[in-house]
């Protein structure tokens, strides 16, 4: 009898244990760094088996009635991405998401709602106050020093010296004495730095300025200026053009000719960079690092690498209205990598060597690249592939790649990537950049660790692998209201997709117009449109569990005995009313074709290194054309928008187009 009641109470406890795996219970709500124009938040939770409760979010203004409605945080629960020797990361049970598009400097209220038609445990609405940031500037008030080049004869304003480190440091002493002299600079100093050339022989023992065998600037004998101050966010220490003609700082073809590992808060304005295989080097994996560095109006000219840090502890760089020239051929679009159609021409092994790297590629949280101009590079602006975070699953709140925003950058003449959120974790946002001339696949999410990553209004042409390139299973990746030119296709399976409002059209590089590998059945696509290469028998793949699995991430694919091939259900489709009908996806698409556009046919890729102008195009949609009011309303993604519904793609129809690469001072 024991027995038979202990049998009945299990019974009877049973089903109330399911709805409270079903039902959710509130954690932790994290506010990730703001930046100047966008929040992130993260709320933890448990339970929600079922994936039926929701995140509401509503902002204002401090001090305004009227609340304004975001894009629902995105659903995380526990996907998994995984690559061999680099990447076992499961992502937590949260929502997480961002507001966009909001003013600088500004206060504002938000209002966070958590439902659950099974019920909610615990706080259901949060309510926070976040002031975005302002735009970093020199601090008022400071010591201000004048720098002017060797052999400088004119007036001088002063406190004066000769060359920057003769300011920077008590006194400028080349060779063994390079790093004698403690800092004179402290935090609020302005150090203007007036016309002339700055050259560093980089292969000399001595670098005083009086040197009878060299003319420039107390570096040590590899020609690197070493700045080791801090400053603070309020008062950082600035290194600005004073605006007497151009500065430029020549590193004679060295290795770095700007480190700031050692340096906290420094800031550039109206600098030329030119001659150096890294122009800043900001932080070093695992080494050491810099915080709030700020890099505006600036050019960078025959460099490898414009700024790079990939120390996890970076933070608060903006790096903003920057020209950025690499070395590569400017009248060649060509990759390293050996693939068809580049890698059986003649002169593939001589154009396939690097000459740069990339333009920007940093790591870290609460960064802004905004408004640059990038040519001539292996790949443009990049988030590093750093790996797993530090010490995963207890990794500091301060070491997660978080927070970042990549906007109305201007890249072209690439050979690879032109964007890149690789190895970042949540509230990355990728939005209104233009692409062009990019061969190996236009933005990658490879791998994004659980999300969300947003690809919004980013515009992307002659692009031979297509606008995307996915490997190492990321999760959690948006792609809304993008003009695609070129086919979307993966190299690993995703998890956590969704697309909504994009344009996609073939240009004949592959068959498959969308071909999507998904590990979890709540990927989404939907009022997007495609024209499909009219050769193709098979326009249309969505390949993912058996729908009657939610998800399954195939555990035999992390065993190196098996090395199973991932067992997704194959379903290819040669229209989109089958491919529709058949998964339940893009029932509201669709089919366009390129007369949509004011100007812009089908690439050529007869000749696939042909360098096409960013003028010679325009994605500008034409009136009364199929992607006219043909999305649906994504709040505060398509807000403002005209007619009876968002129109498809990155313009909306008789608004102004977007202003990319750097903007006047």
């Amino acid at each position: 009898m024991k027995k038979l009641g202990t049998a009945i109470l299990l019974l009877l406890i049973a089903p109330s244990a399911v709805v409270a795996a079903d039902g959710t219970t509130a954690g932790e709500l994290i506010v990730d760094p703001p930046t100047l124009m966008a929040l992130g938040f993260a709320w933890r939770i448990e339970g929600d088996d079922n994936r039926n409760a929701g995140v509401t979010i509503g902002y204002r203004k401090k001090g305004e009635t009227q609340w304004s409605r975001g894009l629902d945080l995105l659903r995380l629960q526990n996907e998994e991405t995984f690559l061999r020797g680099s990447l076992d990361y499961t992502a937590p049970n949260m929502f997480a998401g961002s507001l966009f598009d909001l003013e600088a400097d500004t206060e504002y209220e938000v209002r966070l709602r958590l439902q659950d038609p099974e019920g909610v445990s615990g706080e259901a609405e949060k309510n926070v106050a976040v002031r975005t940031r302002a735009e970093p500037k020199p601090a008022s008030g400071g010591r201000v020093f004048h720098v002017y080049p060797p052999g400088y004869e004119g007036h001088r304003e002063e406190p004066s010296f000769s060359g920057l480190l003769e300011a920077y440091y008590m006194a400028s002493l080349g060779g063994d004495w390079s790093r004698a002299s403690p800092p004179r600079v402290r935090p609020g100093d302005v150090i203007n730095v007036h016309a002339g050339v700055y050259l560093s022989k980089h292969d000399h023992y001595s670098h005083e300025i009086n040197s009878g065998f060299t003319t420039c600037c107390g570096t040590p004998w590899d020609g690197t200026y070493y700045l080791t101050q801090d400053g603070t966010e309020e008062l950082p220490i600035a290194i600005v053009a004073a605006g007497d003609g151009e500065v430029i700082f020549d590193g004679d073809g060295n290795t770095v000719l700007f480190n700031l590992m050692g340096a906290q808060y420094h800031y550039f304005e109206g600098i030329t960079f030119r001659n150096t295989d890294t122009a800043i080097e900001a932080g070093m994996k695992g080494i050491a690092g810099t915080k709030g560095l700020t890099v505006k109006h600036c050019r960078f000219n025959s460099v490898g690498t414009a700024v790079h840090s990939d120390w996890s502890g970076s933070s608060g760089f903006y790096i903003a209205d920057n020209d950025m020239l690499g070395r590569e051929d400017l009248n060649y679009v060509f990759t390293w990598f050996a693939i068809e159609p580049w890698s059986s021409r003649p002169d593939f092994a001589e154009r396939a060597k690097m000459k740069s790297f990339y333009a920007v590629s940093i790591y870290g949280q609460g960064h802004v690249i905004a408004y640059n101009r990038v040519r001539g590079f292996h790949d443009g602006i990049d988030h590093a592939t750093y790996g797993m975070p530090d010490d995963w699953p207890d990794t500091p709140p301060d070491r997660l790649p978080v927070a970042i925003d990549i906007y109305n950058n201007d890249v072209s003449v690439v050979h690879d990537n032109c964007f890149e959120a690789d190895g970042s974790v949540r509230n990355v946002r990728v939005l209104r950049n233009r692409c062009f001339n990019a061969p190996l696949g236009a933005m990658s999410p490879q791998p994004v660790l659980g999300g969300p990553v947003y690809f919004i209004r980013n515009v992307v042409y002659n692009a031979w692998w297509g606008p995307v390139k996915v490997h190492g299973e990321p999760s959690g990746v948006y792609y809304l209201n993008n003009t695609y030119v070129g086919e979307f296709r993966q190299l690993t399976p995703m998890s956590n997709l969704h697309l909504r409002n994009n344009l996609l059209l073939g240009q004949g590089t592959t068959p498959r117009i969308l071909s999507v590998d998904t590990f979890t059945n709540y990927s989404s696509s939907d009022y997007n449109g495609f024209r499909p290469n009219p050769e193709s028998e098979e326009a249309f793949a969505w390949n993912s569990p058996p729908f009657e699995e939610v998800r399954n991430f195939y555990p035999e694919r992390r065993d190196p005995e098996r090395n199973a091939a991932v067992a997704l259900t194959q379903r290819v489709f040669p229209t989109l009313e089958a491919y529709a009908e058949a998964t339940g996806q893009d029932l509201h698409s669709r089919l366009v074709d390129y007369d949509i556009f004011v100007n812009a046919p089908k690439p050529d890729f007869n000749d696939p290194t042909r360098v096409v102008s960013v003028d010679s195009v325009d994605l500008r949609l034409r009136e009364n054309m199929a992607a006219i009011d043909a999305g649906i309303e994504l709040p505060n993604i398509t807000d403002g928008f005209r007619g009876s519904a968002p129109d498809l793609g990155a313009y909306e129809f008789g608004l102004p187009l977007p202003h990319y690469g750097p903007r006047p001072k």
